[in-house]
């Protein structure tokens, strides 16, 4: 099976899903630092604040000093102190603006005459004022009583205002400039971390759809998930349920991993039974050679049975041996197809006429459509021998076996239909398993090994086409190959 496409919807879908998780890894990188830039902005306006408010009491504090020596100046020698951003006068009554009192734990950090007095913070009421003149233009106001007679003292710190709005302004373009440079920093950083998974998901698309990897590939991926070994298939990847992204990665991976797993089973399982398939004829092989040994050297009886047996199990061995050999060969896809045009019935015919002269047992029928096909003609022989061989087997004698050809919608069809056993309906889904059988007591009888159809199910797949099975115990068994039918010249 070929690859989708780089133009397929499944392919745009994956780069849309790729964009989606830089797009949104990137803006959640922006409000992040965005966040911490405002939550620093925060403090630094609470630290402003704070030491305004720290600088206003010190400087009514020299104020109320100078009151409690020398009483309140005149008019003439307060320029002094309006430069200083120092207004005094006679306290009237109660402060406008925005009036508050220094908590009485917190008095004996301030000046003992301003201590006690009532604060306020009066802002300016002219319209149209920018931000910057309206803070400017606000004063910090203390009322204190000083040597029995009632003050007010009023404090603006427009110079410092201004300082620390020059800076707060330096500060926030730099953080601008921060931002824009990170986002481009970002789907940097955000590209180089994914790339690596991105190769990842490519890697397993391949293994997905089939492709074959080059060893480059494989050791690629062997590489990227070196924690997961042989020994610890089952592991697979987490993914928070926050973590929305990378669930349809993640899932993907896990798949991948199922099937490797299962394909490394299928290794195992494969192998094991090779060997128990091998040990069987190599341990009769062995038996009767030791019998001989023993009495068959001048026992004619035993020594022929001994010799017959032996090249049956064999001949077993070597069916079995090469069964094996062409398994191996399709796996590794270096079995080389010799596709011609020939015609599908006339094959089948000439199948059936090679049975019909080695087997006498069974009653034999054929419905044969000429239908031409583009394949290997001796792999297709060899499927339908071996469909037609396990009709044979399996059917007990006297029954009818039918082979016939037709064609449909495009499509060939060679169907071999028996009147045997037939196949259980729970074993149907594993009957192209390597070295299965349904029923090991017949299969022994009959001589199986579990591979034919493996074989059967390989030659259709390499061809483009599939195979079909309807079976009933006790009725039959009916499996066509489907193929795809020749154009017409």
């Amino acid at each position: 099976m070929n690859s989708e496409p780089a133009s397929s919807p499944a392919s745009r879908l994956g780069d849309k899903f790729k964009f989606s998780i830089v797009l949104k890894l990137n803006a959640r990188l922006f409000l992040r630092v965005l966040s911490l830039f405002l939550t620093l902005d925060i403090i630094l306006c609470i630290l402003c604040a704070t030491g305004l408010a720290m600088l206003s009491e010190q400087s009514a504090g020299n104020a109320a000093e100078i009151l409690s020596k020398s009483g309140l100046p005149p008019q003439s020698d307060q320029a002094w102190l309006a430069e200083a951003g120092i207004n005094v006068s006679e306290n009237q009554g109660n402060p406008e603006g925005i009036r508050f009192a220094i908590p009485g734990f917190l008095q004996s950090r301030f000046s003992k005459l301003t201590a006690k007095g009532v604060r306020s913070i009066v802002f300016p009421a002219a319209p149209g004022l920018s931000f910057g003149k309206y803070l400017e233009g606000a004063v910090y106001r203390v009322s204190a009583e000083i040597n029995g007679q009632p003050y007010l003292i009023s404090v603006t710190n427009a110079a410092a205002i201004r300082m620390m709005e020059s800076a707060f302004l330096i500060l926030l373009v730099l953080e601008l400039l921060l931002l824009l440079g990170g986002i481009s920093r970002g789907a940097r950083v955000i590209r180089r971390t994914l790339r690596p998974i991105e190769e990842l998901a490519e890697t397993a698309r391949n293994l997905n759809t089939g492709g074959a990897l080059t060893p480059e590939q494989l050791e690629a991926l062997a590489g990227k998930l070196d924690g997961i070994n042989a020994a610890r298939l089952d592991t697979r990847i987490a993914v928070g349920e926050t973590q929305n992204e990378l669930k349809t990665l993640a899932s993907a991976i896990n798949g991948m991993l199922d099937r490797i797993n299962e394909s490394y089973r299928s290794q195992v399982r494969f192998v094991s039974d090779a060997s128990h398939e091998l040990r069987t004829p190599i341990s009769v092989i062995q038996g009767y050679a030791n019998l001989l040994d023993r009495w068959g050297k001048n026992d004619a009886k035993t020594l022929q049975e001994s010799i017959d047996a032996i090249k049956d199990e064999t001949a077993n061995m070597k069916a079995l041996v090469e069964q094996l050999l062409f398994l191996a060969r399709g796996d590794n896809n270096t079995m080389a197809l010799q596709i011609e045009r020939f015609d599908l019935s006339a094959l089948a015919a000439e199948v059936l006429r090679e049975t019909q002269m080695i087997d006498s047992g069974h009653e034999y029928e054929s419905y044969l459509s000429p239908v031409f096909v583009n394949a290997d003609e001796g792999l297709i022989k060899q499927a339908l021998r071996i469909l037609t061989d396990n009709a044979i087997k399996y059917s007990p004698a006297g029954k009818k076996i039918t082979i016939s050809v037709s064609g449909e919608e495009g499509r060939a069809r060679l169907t071999v239909q028996d009147e045997g056993i037939g196949i259980p309906s729970e074993a149907v889904p594993r009957i192209f398993d390597r070295f299965y059988r349904a029923d090991e007591s017949r299969a022994r009888a009959t001589g199986g090994t579990g591979l034919g159809l493996s074989i059967a199910k390989w030659i259709a797949e390499r061809h483009g086409g599939h195979l079909e099975v309807l079976s009933r115990e006790d009725i039959g068994t009916r499996i066509s190959m489907i193929l795809h039918a020749a154009a017409e010249k």
